[in-house]
């Protein structure tokens, strides 16, 4: 059961340079299923930090969001199957076609290089956003509706899972079934403080409701013993499965 609760939990390593990166994974890699790099580590190192994380044993969720043209989309999601990374995303609200000309590249790339295809989510509505960011940009629909809405549309791409926030893992199981995977940050578990995510709940309460892997940075990161803390949501992940 305990390597069961690590593969749910992916490590968000928002740091700004290699050797913090390299302190983490040289931690931490024992502890967390998966490893995620972001824009501003993959920004400052590029490549060079997912391979050292390969190299010692650990796996990469490449959070970059691509949200672009469908042709520029397809060819960045073709070069993150070339990094070997175990998974990676994309934003939903770049469209059905977007989401469908990434999933063929990418089929057609696996197949000829004989390597298993990353597991593709796409981003529904980031957990920072409210009902007033969405009504600021134009989208006059609740999230309640809208992070169903660009679930379906993902899976009707071609896609594995989304990420979203764990509040919405009961519609978006309702609108996608039991197989679709559903990747959820803004997860606190009760040591921690909420910082910036507004919409949130507890480890063992999204593994419950049925999230399939958790996104876990500050809990960790901010912990007098990381290593103890992520114990502790290893524990609760752990739990939740076995209730």
């Amino acid at each position: 059961m305990k390597d069961a609760a690590k593969q749910r939990l992916i490590f968000a390593m928002d740091v700004d340079d290699f050797a913090s990166a390299e302190k983490w994974v040289t931690q931490l890699h024992e502890s967390v299923g998966l490893f995620k790099i972001g824009k501003q580590l993959f920004t400052k190192c590029g490549p060079a930090v997912v391979q050292m994380v390969q190299e010692r044993g650990g796996q990469v969720f490449l959070d970059l969001k691509y949200h672009d043209i469908p042709n520029t989309v397809a060819k960045a999601a073709v070069e993150a199957c070339k990094l070997g990374v175990k998974m990676f995303n994309v934003h939903a609200l770049g469209g059905l076609e977007m989401m469908q000309r990434t999933v063929a590249e990418v089929d057609a790339y696996c197949a000829s290089a004989g390597i298993e295809r990353p597991i593709m989510l796409a981003v529904t509505i980031l957990t920072s956003s409210t009902e007033e960011t969405l009504r600021g940009i134009g989208i006059d629909r609740p999230v309640t509706e809208m992070v169903p809405r660009l679930a379906r549309l993902a899976k009707d791409a071609g896609f594995d899972g989304v990420v979203a926030s764990p509040k919405e893992v009961g519609l978006i199981r309702a609108a996608c079934g039991e197989d679709f995977r559903i990747i959820t940050p803004g997860v606190r578990p009760a040591f921690a403080s909420l910082d910036d995510q507004k919409r949130v709940t507890t480890p063992a309460d999204a593994i419950s409701a049925g999230a399939t892997a958790l996104v876990i940075g500050r809990p960790i990161s901010a912990a007098e013993n990381p290593l103890a803390a992520a114990g502790k949501i290893l524990e609760e992940i752990e739990a939740a499965l076995e209730g």
